[in-house]
């Protein structure tokens, strides 16, 4: 794989793929794909696996039978955190700690730019290699790191960009303002807008929990969503990231805020292939305590809001329920429940990897597909359905969330779709992927091969 594609193909031809469809017996069938100029142009069925014949020339591409799907998404993860585990003297694992100790070796990252730049170009190399080829990549800043984590996350994007689409939101981690009695933002919050003048930057984002005060918390988002609506960009927020039943979920100041401005949310831009600016919810761990009462109502709340709920299961169930430790059965499930939201009351939630090797979320990987096989027993069901559903949170919802204009919300490709694929060899259905996912994977990203990951066995090594 190269960060940089001196070319691109105006035309690629898959063949032999299988694709996902809802009709059992055109799912068996193998398919072929033509792209053209970054986009999907015909997609027509080939026949059965033994009528397949091998590609013929370099635009081509053998799918071999394999399982093709929209490439994968990262709707949330953190490019300047990630691989730091080696420097955070992690002891108890709890949340405090962990923004602690983080903050501590966050504040090396101005002092060696050759660190972050790299640990940054591994997240993005592998990311790919996995078939990921657009992301959401938070970056702090603020007094502490002032820009140097949004210089290298722009280097990134502007070096790889022919491999994958890195959208950058700039993140508050650090409170907006410095004291409990202060009613105005300080320095953190006016960093963040000078941030968000920059070329190409149109996410903002912020943690209000981390707020001295539960008004200063509603303020940190009015004034996130104001600064969005100025500077015409989208907002992301780490929200209601607790299991505390006495705690108000922030969610509705969040609706509320955006119902004064419905217009502006729901508001189609000059370009059609550009959706509404959308408003994302990270973690909320907290609605997992809402009574089936409390989420019907939520969702008629939310109802004509462009808003996505984004769950991380790798960092919510490390992280939350570590008060039932010591009970039998331990830490609760603390993440949103992906299929069953989507089953009972028709919300769709992303999911994504957050945080990799770090203090907030030390296990796991950089794979999408990895949190679909969480899921599986997480959420504790392998239907057919639901596994679609799963797929779904890391591909086209996860793309919702980025705001891309023509993404699909299934999974079987159409003419005009973005083409961007993922070959998983030797995986021939949806479940078998989800359930086994396969080392070796092709990426495509607008039509044209970006990496092939290819595990060789110890017999091929010997050949």
């Amino acid at each position: 794989m190269t960060d940089k594609l001196e070319t691109v193909k105006a035309s690629l031809t898959v063949i032999n793929a299988r694709l996902s469809h809802a009709d059992k017996d055109l799912a068996s069938k193998l398919w072929r794909v033509e792209c053209r100029h970054g986009r999907v142009h015909t997609v027509s069925l080939q026949g059965d696996a033994e009528e397949a014949s091998p590609a013929k020339d370099s635009n081509q591409v053998d799918a071999n039978g394999s399982l093709m799907l929209p490439s994968l998404c990262h709707s949330h993860i953190h490019l300047d955190k990630c691989f730091i585990l080696d420097r955070c003297n992690v002891v108890s694992g709890e949340f405090a700690e962990a923004l602690e100790i983080t903050s501590k070796a966050k504040a090396a990252f101005p002092l060696d730019l050759a660190d972050l730049y790299d640990r940054g170009a591994r997240l993005i190399r592998e990311s790919v290699e996995c078939g990921v080829t657009s992301m959401r990549a938070h970056v702090e800043v603020d007094k502490v790191v002032g820009f140097s984590c949004l210089d290298v996350a722009q280097a990134l994007r502007s070096n790889f960009s022919s491999i994958c689409d890195i959208q950058i939101a700039v993140f508050a981690q650090e409170p907006l303002f410095d004291a409990s009695g202060d009613t105005k933002p300080g320095l953190n919050f006016d960093l963040l807008q000078e941030a968000l003048q920059r070329e190409g930057i149109s996410v903002i984002g912020s943690a209000p929990y981390v707020e001295p005060t539960l008004e200063q918390a509603k303020s940190n988002i009015a004034l996130i969503m104001a600064a969005a609506r100025e500077h015409d960009a989208h907002v992301d927020f780490h929200l209601d990231y607790n299991l505390d039943l006495n705690s108000e979920p922030l969610v509705y100041e969040v609706i509320s805020q955006a119902r004064q401005h419905l217009e502006w949310w729901t508001r189609r831009r000059e370009d059609p292939s550009q959706a509404c600016r959308r408003i994302t919810i990270g973690h909320a761990t907290r609605l997992q305590l809402f009574t089936p009462e409390e989420w019907q109502h939520l969702a008629e709340a939310m109802k004509n809001l462009p808003i996505t709920f984004v769950a991380l299961p790798q960092s919510d169930i490390y992280m939350q329920g570590r008060d039932d430790y010591e009970k039998p059965l331990g830490a609760p499930r603390s993440t949103l429940r992906v299929p069953y939201l989507l089953n009972k009351y028709g919300i769709e939630v992303a999911m994504s990897v957050n945080n990799v090797q770090n203090a907030f979320t030390p296990q796991g990987s950089l794979d999408p597909l990895s949190l679909c096989s969480l899921g599986i027993g997480l959420f504790q069901t392998a239907t057919l359905a639901d596994i679609e559903t799963l797929v779904r949170s890391v591909t086209s919802i996860s793309k919702l969330v980025l705001g891309e204009g023509r993404t699909r919300q299934g999974l079987f490709p159409a003419p005009g779709d973005p083409a961007d694929f993922v070959i998983l060899q030797g995986a021939d259905t949806l479940r078998s992927t989800v359930l086994h996912p396969p080392f070796d994977r092709t990426t495509i990203r607008a039509g044209t091969v970006v990496a092939r990951s290819h595990h060789k066995t110890a017999s091929s090594l010997d050949s």
